[in-house]
Formats: C-alpha cells, structure tokens, sequence
C-alpha cells in the first residue's frame, strides 16, 4: 500500500474552528481549463472621481454630501440590511411540526460604509509602498475601527455582534472602486463566528488540552487559535507561514478553503477585540495588512480581489468573570478569502460538490503559502 503524501494524493484537511472538512486534491492542479475568465484589471483609475459615491464632498444617491474628509470617514449606509427599529412578532397558533419548518425572528441593527482614504485610486496593497505608509494610512482604518466599535456599543445597547468587513474588485460583487469597506451591527451572533466561538470555548475548557504551550487567554486557558499560531511558527521550514512581524502572523491556514485562503492572527498573547489592541499592536496589525494585499497584488499583477474580515469579540463586554459565556473565548484574528487561481483571471468557483457536499481545492496550503512568500512587498504599479 503506497503511503499518503498530501502533495500528490486527495485527503481531508479538519478545519477546527468551523468543525467541518475541506476536501483537498492537489492531482488536478495541472488540469485544462476552458471555463469562465474574469476581466483583467489593468486600468488606472483618477485619485478623484466627481460623480463617485465615496469620494470627499460629492453628493450620494440618496441626496447626502459627503464631508471633505482627509483620511477615513464614515457614515450610516443609504441601504442598509438592518435597520435600528424594534418590532414585535405576534405569537400566532401553531402546531409542533409547524412551528420548527416555518420559524422566522425579527432582527435590528445598524450598517456603516468606511472609506478607507480619500484618494479614490488607492487600495490596501498600495498604501504601504513609499512615500505611503501603513502608519499613515492603515493607522487610521484600523483607529476607525476601534472608534465604531466601542461607538456602536454605547450608542446601541441591543447590538451583540459587530462585523467589519471588505469586499474588493467586481468579482467579490464590490460596486464601487474607491477604497472601503463596511460595518453591520446586530442585535444577534451570526452563525460562523458563533461556531468559532464554539470551538475556542471548547477547546480552552477541554482538560487534555491543559498541556497547551501557546499564550493563554485572560483566564489562564488555552487558546486553539494561539497554539496554532504557536505551532506553525514552530513548524520546521513553517511551510504554510507567508509573513509574520513583531505581533502578527499570516499564515494560509492547514485547511484552507480558497485557493490563496489567509488568516491573520495574533501571536503573542491573547487579544479579543480591536478595542484592547496597544499601539505597538495597531502598527504591526496595519503593516501586516498593507504587506498581505500587496503580496495579493503582486502575485498575478493584479488588484487582487479578496473578501476581507474581522471576527472578534461580541458585545457588549462582559466583566463578570465568574460567568463565562463562549464570547469570553472569542479571539480577534482576520480572515481573507480571495478568489483567484490560476491567473489575473481565472478564479475558484463553489459550486457543484462545494454547494452539494464539501468544500474542495486542488493547491496546497502549503503551496500557495509558497507562491505567496516569493511575492514582493513593493507594490508592483511603484513608480
């Protein structure tokens, strides 16, 4: 019987923190391919667009005028998916069988749009590339993020989850260029950070896991996603690491399911919110961010489209430690999913067995950490 080699031969990977498998078959990554291609992205856009949405003092869809911002700036979303105000369900008569097939609750929240910068050219991967930097210009994005955090709490005592997140390029369905991303609050926890917290909670009150040698959380347990990080630093040859700094590790997950799939974690000790990062840990936070898309960019020398997110801590914060709930275990790390595989314009597809079975890839973690690490960390559209 031939041994299993996970560079040739189909297996499972676990994915720990969603509890699920990712079917990985690294023979097919030599197939032809004369499906759907994506437009190539090589045109250059202005620094300022009068009639953009996003741009300083233009006017919006709705009539609104954007202030003349010089650096981030946010404001409610014209169109929301949430809305603040509160409404009842009436409790109608049902019988038991019916009342689990047909099962709605209402939600409320409130949605934000935040402009990255000013300039309507710039993206993530361009702003730590010289005269830019990620003090300057990352910095703030990630202080904004603080500042909506702890805004949205005390100004909304019914929010219990925030979620920060980018969409970028067309194929991510991003329908405006000018750098930004996005913020919905809600009055509940979606599905898969719940499921992540889940699966830290678990993994911290587990007993066989007391011999865990990564930094503990504040109640001296262990963190599944800090002994990862831990592990795959210590991993010889750290095969799936693309990048680390002071504070931060990116790294292509063991069980990736994009193509070029990163997660970005803390390393040192336990952080559970933007809101308790210290200085020093917003400026490695931003230059890993700056370095991660722009080693995107530069792999097919494209604006490298991506869904980014943060998954952290829930709201509001508990300061009762005697009673822990699974936020208590939640750990501020990011998510990148981008879709690309091939080239500038071939790009993964979830269909078919994905959406009926599994997730499945043909590169490697390991792999496309590989390709990853040989990329520069000057953007290649630098003068």
């Amino acid at each position: 019987m031939v041994d299993l080699d996970l560079t040739q031969h189909p297996h499972r990977r676990w994915n720990p923190l969603l509890e699920s498998f990712v079917l990985c078959s690294p023979h097919r990554t030599k197939r032809p391919w004369n499906g759907a291609e994506e437009s190539a992205n090589i045109s250059k856009l202005p620094e300022y667009l009068p009639d953009c949405y996003l741009c300083p003092s233009n006017v919006r869809a709705t009539g609104a005028k954007n202030d003349s911002y010089v650096s981030t700036y946010a404001f409610e979303n014209d169109y929301a998916a949430l809305v603040p105000n509160k409404v009842e369900q009436k409790e109608e008569e049902s019988d038991h069988i019916a009342a689990q097939l047909f099962r709605s609750e209402p939600v409320r929240g409130r949605c934000f749009v935040l402009c990255f910068h000013p300039r309507h050219d710039l993206t993530l991967a361009q702003m730590t590339t010289p005269p830019l930097s990620a003090r300057k210009n990352i910095v703030p994005i990630i202080e904004a993020w603080r500042h909506l955090y702890e805004w949205i709490t005390r100004e909304n005592p019914f929010v219990r989850y925030i979620q920060f997140f980018e969409n970028k390029g067309s194929a991510m369905g991003c329908s405006n260029p000018h750098p930004h991303g996005q913020v919905w609050s809600m009055d509940y926890i979606p599905d898969e950070p719940l499921q992540e917290m889940k699966s830290l909670r678990k993994f911290a009150t587990d007993a066989s896991n007391s011999s865990a040698k990564g930094p503990r959380d504040h109640h001296d347990r262990p963190c599944l996603l800090l002994e990862y990080a831990m592990m795959e630093l210590c991993a010889p040859g750290r095969p799936r690491v693309v990048t680390k700094n002071d504070d931060f590790v990116a790294l292509v997950p063991y069980w990736a399911v994009w193509p070029f799939e990163i997660v970005l974690l803390p390393y040192r000790r336990f952080i559970p919110s933007v809101a308790e990062l210290a200085s020093n840990e917003t400026v490695s936070l931003a230059e890993i961010l700056g370095e991660v898309a722009c080693r995107f960019d530069n792999l097919f020398k494209t604006s490298f489209p991506y869904s980014m997110g943060i998954h952290q801590r829930p709201t509001p914060v508990s300061t009762c430690d005697h009673h822990l709930d699974d936020s208590d275990y939640a750990l501020l790390h990011l998510h990148f999913y981008p879709p690309l595989l091939r080239s500038a314009t071939v790009r993964k597809f979830l269909v078919g067995f994905e959406m009926m079975a599994e997730p499945q890839r043909d590169i490697t973690a390991e792999a496309a950490a590989a390709r990853l690490r040989d990329c520069a960390t000057t953007h290649y559209m630098a003068d």
